[in-house]
Order: C-alpha cells, then sequence, then structure tokens
C-alpha cells in the first residue's frame, strides 16, 4: 500500500493563524520536508511539538534530486508532510515537482488547508473578488517584465502578484506604464504581522510612494482592466498611445498589439488607425 503526501499551509505572519492539524501532522508524519529547516525548528517549537519523524530540506535548489527519493518513501507507504516557509506549499514555491511524480504514482495527496498571502490580500484590497488570477512573481529584468505585464494588459480579472521588497518600485512603476496611473491597485505588505499595512490609491500615485523605499513581504492586487470599446477611445487616442510606446523603444507591431489589449480592441482597428493617421500626415 502507498503512503499519502500531505501539503500543509504554515503562517504567513503570526504563529496563531495555524491550523489545528498542522502540528498533529508535524508530530506524526514519517517524513517531513521543509523548504527551510531552521524556520521549522522555530515553528514546531512555537507550537509545542517535536517531529517523530526524519526531517530533510526541500527547496528550490535541491527539489528535483530530493523529489524521486521522497517518492520512493511514498510509494513504500510513508506518511510524507510538504512544508514551506509561509502558505501553502506549490504557490510560487516547491511542491509542484512533488506533487506531480506523487499523482503519476498513483500515490494519494491531500492537505492541510491554512493561510494565504493571495486570498488574504485580495480580500484586504478592496478590489472586485468575484474574478481574478494569480500571476506570482514578475520577471527581474526591466523588458523582461514589461513584456509579461503587456500580455495582460487587457484581463478583465483581478491581478495579483508577488513581489520583492527590492523590486517593488520598479513594478509599480512598469505597471503604471503598461495598465495606467490610474488604474487601481493595493500594496498589502507584511500581512498578519506586527506591521501589517495595506496601501491603496492609482498605480502612479502607489508607485512614487514605493520610491522611498518599502520594507517586507510585499503582495500586490491590481484592478482589472475597464470594459471599454471603439465608442469610448476614439482613433486618435488610439494613435497618440501607439506613439507613446514606440517612443519608449517599442516596436510598432508590439505597440498595437499592448494598445488593442488595453482597450478591448481587434489588433487590426488599432493597426487601421495608425496607417489612417500616418496617411493623413497626422
Amino acid at each position: 500500500m502507498t503512503g499519502t503526501l500531505v501539503l500543509a499551509g504554515t503562517p504567513i505572519g503570526d504563529v496563531r493563524d495555524a491550523p489545528p492539524r498542522l502540528a498533529e501532522e508535524l508530530a506524526g508524519a514519517d517524513v517531513v520536508a521543509a523548504e527551510d529547516t531552521r524556520r521549522l525548528r522555530r515553528l514546531t517549537q512555537a507550537l509545542g511539538v517535536t517531529p517523530r519523524g526524519r526531517v530533510v530540506s526541500y527547496f528550490e535548489g535541491n527539489e528535483s534530486a530530493r523529489t524521486p527519493e521522497l517518492v520512493e518513501e511514498l510509494a513504500g507507504g510513508a506518511r510524507v508532510l510538504l512544508v514551506t516557509d509561509a502558505g501553502m506549499p506549490s504557490v510560487s514555491d516547491p511542491g509542484y515537482r512533488l506533487v506531480a511524480a506523487a499523482v503519476e504514482r498513483d500515490v494519494r495527496v491531500t492537505a492541510v488547508p491554512g493561510p494565504s498571502a493571495v486570498l488574504t490580500a485580495l480580500a484586504l484590497s478592496g478590489l472586485p473578488v468575484d474574478r481574478f488570477c494569480f500571476e506570482g512573481f514578475l520577471p527581474r529584468k526591466a523588458g523582461e517584465r514589461l513584456t509579461r505585464l503587456r500580455e495582460v494588459a487587457g484581463e478583465r480579472r483581478t491581478l495579483v502578484y508577488f513581489e520583492s521588497t527590492h523590486r517593488v518600485d520598479d513594478t509599480l512603476a512598469a505597471m503604471a506604464e503598461v495598465f495606467g496611473a490610474d488604474r487601481r491597485a493595493a500594496v498589502c505588505r507584511e500581512l498578519t504581522k506586527t506591521y501589517e499595512e495595506v496601501r491603496r490609491g492609482g498605480l502612479g500615485e502607489l508607485a512614487a510612494w514605493a520610491a522611498e523605499g518599502v520594507r517586507g513581504e510585499i503582495t500586490v492586487v491590481v484592478e482589472g482592466a475597464p470594459e471599454q470599446g471603439a465608442e469610448e477611445v476614439g482613433a486618435e487616442e488610439l494613435v497618440r498611445r501607439v506613439r507613446v510606446r514606440e517612443e519608449a523603444g517599442e516596436r510598432r507591431k508590439e505597440a498595437i498589439a499592448a494598445v488593442a489589449a488595453q482597450v478591448g480592441l481587434p489588433k487590426r482597428e488599432v493597426f487601421d488607425a495608425v496607417v489612417a493617421a500616418k496617411n493623413a500626415g497626422a
């Protein structure tokens, strides 16, 4: 009989948010795979529990190599508990490879639900929550970051991102450039911790605020693109937006695609507006 893989949510800040079942699983698992064994030690001490099973590290650097080992443990009947530093495993954290490998071997996979920075930030943002998408971390390089943002410029659902404290100012500035300075957003930092803060406003305003320095764990929630049609954005404005992007270094084809996504129009309509303006000498 095969074992069971348990994905356990851990507190994102306040240890009192730990689900009661977490202590039980930590105490009873045959193997505890932790993203950081030192953090795990602090968590178990805070919960007053001592793991009886073997504790191993499972992080980005050894995830590929350790996954087969853990799968063999599972295939042999072990109960393996996977925990990350904060939140649910596999959500922008190690875990996906192990879950996929366990499923491939017909191993039972279950979870101990716990705190989530994604859902907590979304609920606190004050933005629409009926439809949303999680985009994780944006690329570190400026060009790749802009490209990724342009891909979702026309997304109508609320967007949720994780970001590093060292890059949040650049990210917000890029979002203001691509989505528009007035697009509503919320920067949630240090959720459930002593210095928790939720700063709400337009992307331009938030970018200026972040330029002064922001510390802590950051989750950014951005309002989805407004529903607009051709009757709301005229040809002259379409051409102006394309020109702004071209002057910033974008190729015309990419600029037209990004503007079309922003306003919810077919790329052909934006292209025709640009060509007409060129022919008119505007």
